[in-house]
Formats: C-alpha cells, structure tokens, sequence
C-alpha cells in the first residue's frame, strides 16, 4: 500500500494500469523510471497529440485545428509578427497550443513525475502571455526549454530562462539599455528564481559593505545596490525581432535571443560583494551574475524549500529541506542536479510519513478526475474561461510570483466553491464539449444496488481506500431515499444518466479526493 501512496504523490492520479505497474514493479524502479522519461516512449500521449483537434474562435468565426505549433523553431512562430493579416486571436494560437498540450500531458503521459516537475518550473519561473503578445507567439519555444532542462542543472536552466523570448519580454530585459537598465528582470531574479524574498536586506543594510560576509564576497543575502548593478550586468540581453537598432539599421527578425553590444553598459559593476571590471568579454556580466546567484546557499534554501512543499507537504520539516540543500550543493555542478535532488527528497522518510497530506491546486484535481473517468479530453476556449474561475493560472497569472502553494491559499470558501462548480459543470454537463466519457457503459452490468455502484466508483476515485461515510452518502444519493442495498430503480435512461454523473461528481468534489 506504501508504495501505491507514494506514487500516488508523484501523478496526476492512480489509473488501473498505472497501479498494476507499481504493484509489479514497486516504488523504487517506478520513480527510477520517471526520474529518467523517454519521449518517444509515451504512446498514448503521442497518438493524442497526434490525433486530437482543438477547437478555437478566429474573429467570429469556429475554427477546428490540428497542433502546428508546438514544435516550429523561433523563425517560423516570429514569421506570425510579419504578416500584417495576421489577427490578434491567431497570434495568440501559439500559446493555446501549449496550454492544451499542457493538459494532455499532464492526464495522458507516462512521465508523470516530469509533468508535475514542468508545473513546478513553469510556475517558479512565471510569464503572463497576456502582457505582450511576443509572449504568447514564442511561448513554445519556452516550453521546450523548460522541458529541455527541467531535469538538468539548475544553473543551466537558469540561462536557458533568461535568454529565451518569453522572459525577456515579460519582465522587459529585451529593452534594458546602459543609462538607465530596466531593473524588472534583474529584481524578480533575486526575489522569485534564485534567493528568495527572505534574502532581501535593505531594511537592515543601506550599504553593501553592512551585509554581512559581503567583504569576502559571501554576502549573506541581497540589498537593492546589488539588484541595480545585476540590471547593468544584463544591458544588451535582447531579442531579434525586427525592431529599431537605434544604430541605422534594424535586428533581424527569427526571433532568436541576442546580445547587442551598443545597449550593454561597460563600466565596472559589483554584484554580491564581487567586483567586475570594466570592458568584459560580450555575455560575460550576466553569465557571471547567474553563477553568483545559482551558486549562493540562499538559493539552494529557497528552491529546495519549494521542491519540497511541491512534493509533499505545506510545511515540509527542516530535515527534509536539509537532506534536499545538501543534495543540492554536492551536485552543484552535476548535469542531472535537480534529478538527484528530487530522488533524495522523494525517497526520503519524510516523504513516507506526508503520504495524503498535500492539497491538490485545481489544475491537479481536475486533471486528476480525468483520469479516473478515463475520459478523453478535446480541448477548446471553453477551458480557459471554467478553469480560470478556480483563480489558478497557467501562463496567465498577472503577478510573477506565480501560483501559491498552500492548501490555506486554495482551501478559502470562494477558491472552494469554485473548484466544486468546476468539476460539477465539466463532469455534469455537456456544452462545454470538452471532455467525452460514458458513466453507464463503464459501470459493470451486474453492479445493480446503489451500494455496489457506489463502490466501483470509489474506488476508480479513491482505489487506496475510503471511508463508510463518505460511501454511505453518496449511496444514498443514488438511491434518492431507497434502501442503498436493494436495486436502483430510475424513470429512464436519462435519469440514469444524470444520478450518476452527478452521484461520480459528489465523490470528486469529496474531501479525499482533493488530497494526495
């Protein structure tokens, strides 16, 4: 049973083939499995992406459409901001791709664990496609990084964000000049990707020389000097897309990242109490300030921290943060660095004792209900707009912080109610077209009672076990006020229908169910 809980902590959700695999096999060579995913080796997601047409609005016109976009370089997505014809809503496809492919991943695939992984960074490293529309166009491009290096070296990663499109557009860097440097970027680096906002010491330090440690250039955190002059290490971080070079000409327009000398501010700098001296070699300032920051132990606090409140539980003990700093540290330079400390944190003790202590974000419930439904999921619009009323945002939150991760945040009774109508209407409802399952046709002939019923979905929901409680009502509800052990009796085929979409609902919406 251990192992089942334990997998069940590193899914999407448990689905029959998935917990006959565990019982083979066991934990150990499952999460050996997941920590090491083959692409080409994932045949039920590969025949949905390959198979599936999503449905989307072009101005006022229905449009049915296979993915294009997904794995088109920088030059063909960029070639979009050329064609005057273009519309907004189709600039926009992009990034609708790789939210639907979002979805089908994280319900279909078999590398689970890299799925949850990919929402962890995507989250950690926040862009918002409705700031700039270069956003939404190169988003692809962003997502294949993160999933590139997702478990890979963290410092690697690290450039891999700050180079790409996305990021240089959303927090600005793709317009930072010497005198003065956009600071937007150089800041959230700091605060949300590296360090952390426990790091950040003004209040306590004015001068860089008052941190302590930062005399032997091991500053204990960061002061707003040290944001300033990371900005001016990172003049010059552009993209080619076309624009004014302010020099006579034009950038290129492929979309690729670019260094652009005449924006890049030469002068001597001094980030975390180490000097740069004037005149560097192109690229080398802001390499220099990622080694400082993906090297500094506030870092390796604060991303492990993270990893482990993802993982297992709100709270995560310091002994698990400790076992995952010193993973971290060790394998600094290691290619598979966030690999192996994700192995440390989930084969740790303290992993065995949270089994069924995190709280699942709606997007992992949701996703989650789909899979014990075994429905197909088609995506379209409508998504967007019922997913959005949960307040979890995939590439659309409008703070870079991203997500929380805190059943406090999420448990509040709006977020609450919201999550419950949004798995009433998708599991109860059919205009919204988007998922296709058949609850009659899945549920045994010979299960007659409201009890016997009740159980076989139970347990394609809860399949590690459930209470008499939450069985006795939602029996009760399928036999609307008959005995739950004599067989049910329904007006129609309709009626059928609805008490036990509506009866499967209940049992998503139920406590259990929003845990792992």
């Amino acid at each position: 049973m251990l192992d089942l809980l334990l997998a069940q902590k590193i899914t999407y959700g448990l689905t029959p083939d998935l917990i006959e695999k565990v019982k083979k096999i066991g934990f150990s060579a499952f999460l050996e499995e997941q920590l090491a995913p083959k692409e080409d080796d994932d045949k039920i997601y590969l025949q949905k992406i390959q198979t599936t047409q999503y449905s989307v609005e072009i101005g006022k016109k229905k449009e049915t459409r296979s993915f294009s976009y997904l794995k088109q370089s920088a030059n063909e997505l960029f070639d979009k901001l050329n064609q005057e014809k273009v519309t907004y809503e189709a600039k926009n496809l992009p990034a609708f791709e790789v939210y639907a492919d979002t979805w089908l991943r994280a319900i279909y695939s078999n590398w689970q664990l890299k799925e949850m992984l990919m929402d962890f960074w995507h989250n950690h490293f926040t862009v918002n496609i409705q700031a700039d529309i270069r956003i939404s166009i190169s988003l692809p491009l962003y997502d294949t990084t993160i999933r590139k290096h997702c478990l890979g070296n963290f410092r690697t990663l690290l450039e891999k964000v700050a180079q790409s499109p996305a990021m240089l557009y959303y927090l600005d860097n793709y317009n930072s000049k010497a005198s003065p440097a956009n600071e937007n970027y150089a800041r959230e680096l700091f605060e949300l990707h590296t360090l952390g906002a426990e790091s950040y010491l003004n209040h306590l330090y004015n001068r860089w020389k008052e941190v302590p440690n930062a005399l032997v250039e091991k500053p204990i955190g960061y002061i707003d000097e040290d944001v300033y002059e990371a900005a001016r290490s990172f003049t010059g971080w552009t993209v080619n897309d076309g624009r004014d070079n302010e020099k006579g000409g034009k950038f290129t327009n492929d979309g690729a990242f670019f260094y652009y000398e005449a924006w890049h501010d030469n002068y001597q700098k001094r980030v975390l109490g180490v000097e740069f001296p004037p005149n560097q070699p192109p690229l080398a300032d802001g390499l220099k300030v990622l080694d400082l920051l993906a090297n500094h132990p506030a870092t390796a606090k604060f991303i492990c921290t993270k990893l482990c409140r993802r993982f297992v539980t709100d709270e995560p003990p310091i002994s698990l943060i400790n076992k995952a700093i010193e993973a971290w540290t060790k394998n600094i330079n290691h290619p598979e660095q966030i690999k192996l400390v994700l192995k440390t944190i989930l084969t740790s003790d303290e992993m065995k004792q949270a089994v069924g202590q995190k709280s699942k974000r709606p997007f992992e419930l949701l996703v989650s209900a789909i899979r014990a439904l075994q429905a197909t999921l088609t995506p379209n619009q409508n998504l967007l707009y019922l997913f959005a009323s949960t307040g979890q945002h995939l590439f659309t939150n409008p703070f870079p912080k991203g997500n929380p991760d805190t059943a406090q945040y999420w448990h509040n009774p709006n977020f609450l109610l919201a999550r419950w109508n949004m798995l009433m209407t998708l599991i109860g409802e059919d205009w919204h077209r988007l998922l296709d399952f058949d609850v009659i046709k899945q549920t045994p002939n010979h299960l007659l009672t409201a009890r016997q019923i009740t159980e076989f979905w139970l347990n394609r929901f809860l399949p590690l076990g459930n209470n008499e409680k939450i069985k006795e009502k939602c029996a009760n509800f399928l036999a609307q006020g008959g005995d739950i052990d004599d067989e049910v009796t329904y007006y129609n085929e309709g009626e059928r229908k609805h008490r036990l979409v509506n009866m499967v609902a209940l049992i998503a919406m139920s406590p259990e169910f929003q845990m792992r």
